[in-house]
């Protein structure tokens, strides 16, 4: 299923592909700020609708993922990084895909404290 997504302003947009069965929410020190439940996918069945250039990126800690947000409202909509086999992954936040019941997506929890 294609799903649509966005920053809450608008300018970062984005597509991505991919069944939707399941997200995870993350206790490290910036996803539990951000309180982004999270949707991993090959990174491929992620398309940019707005020029890379419009996001602004955070790396913190290994600096290993790049935290993409909208430099206008602030809204983290997805971030990108490697698997544990090195393959490139899109982590979208499912907060920000539109049409998208929230309360049907099974969570699961990860200690990224504990990393």
């Amino acid at each position: 299923m294609k799903y649509s997504g966005s920053c809450h302003c608008g300018q970062v947009a984005f597509e991505v592909e991919g069944q939707l069965d399941a997200a995870l929410a993350c206790n490290c020190s910036i996803c539990q700020r951000k309180g982004a439940l999270l949707w991993f996918v090959p990174h491929d069945r992620l398309t940019l609708l707005t020029p890379q250039s419009q996001m602004a990126t955070y790396c913190f800690n290994k600096h290993v993922i790049q935290h993409h947000f909208c430099p206008t409202c602030g809204i983290h909509p997805f971030g990108e990084g490697r698997d544990p086999e090195g393959k490139r992954v899109a982590a979208i936040n499912i907060r920000c895909l539109e049409g998208i019941d929230l309360d049907a997506v099974p969570v699961s929890h990860f200690d990224g404290r504990a990393l």
